[in-house]
């Protein structure tokens, strides 16, 4: 979905947005949670791992110092043209690709996929597809690593969401191996919640192969 297509279906225009520099959500580094995951798991790295909505690639970035083959995409063609940028002036390798996370067909499907600030900032519509777009992009037995931004604010972006809802969304397809409140941004400080989930062989309550 390219952005006038995203705005004549009532979405935010990203494009638009980043073209003018009204970027709030823009903090200039990677969420404090995912740098405090990653310094705290060494032995995950050579794995490989999506960053949807990935922005300027704070996050993408982070990955790939930790010794993941990252990849980020976003539906702003300036926010790729940033993130590729901001990666070549810092000597790291990463792929940035231009396209809907939520409807496209993944390149590969990836070990990792890596939330944070997509979920909320999408209409809660659409919730659902992003769902199925995470089981598509992501491995059989792969990792689903989320920073959720738990406010009541349903008038967004961003869009609030609870762990009740979360939990009735991903448990049928995920475990949920762990759990925990972040370290955040001063402005979120408390209001993060971190999930990480496992994606199950066969969904829960489905008997069958996994295949």
């Amino acid at each position: 979905m390219d952005a006038q297509n995203s705005q004549a279906n009532g979405e935010t225009d990203w494009e638009t947005r980043y073209q003018a520099k009204d970027m709030p959500w823009e903090k200039g580094e990677p969420s404090p949670g995912l740098v405090d995951f990653l310094a705290a798991h060494p032995g995950l790295s050579g794995s490989t791992v999506c960053v949807p909505g990935c922005g300027t690639g704070h996050d993408v970035r982070a990955w790939a110092r930790a010794g993941f083959s990252a990849m980020g995409c976003d539906i702003a063609p300036t926010a790729i043209q940033l993130a590729e940028e901001r990666t070549h002036a810092e000597g790291l390798v990463a792929a940035f690709r231009l396209g809907d996370f939520l409807s496209d067909e993944p390149p590969e499907r990836f070990d990792w996929v890596f939330e944070h600030t997509l979920y909320c900032a999408i209409n809660p519509n659409r919730r659902g597809d992003y769902a199925n777009a995470v089981l598509r992009w992501l491995k059989r037995g792969g990792d689903y690593l989320a920073v959720n931004y738990l406010i009541p604010d349903q008038d967004g972006p961003p869009f609030g969401t609870i762990r009740q809802e979360l939990w009735e969304r991903f448990s049928p397809h995920f475990e949920l191996l762990s759990e925990w409140v972040p370290r955040s941004y001063p402005n979120r400080a408390g209001l993060e919640l971190m999930l990480w989930w496992r994606r199950r062989s066969v969904p829960r309550g489905v008997v069958g192969d996994g295949k």
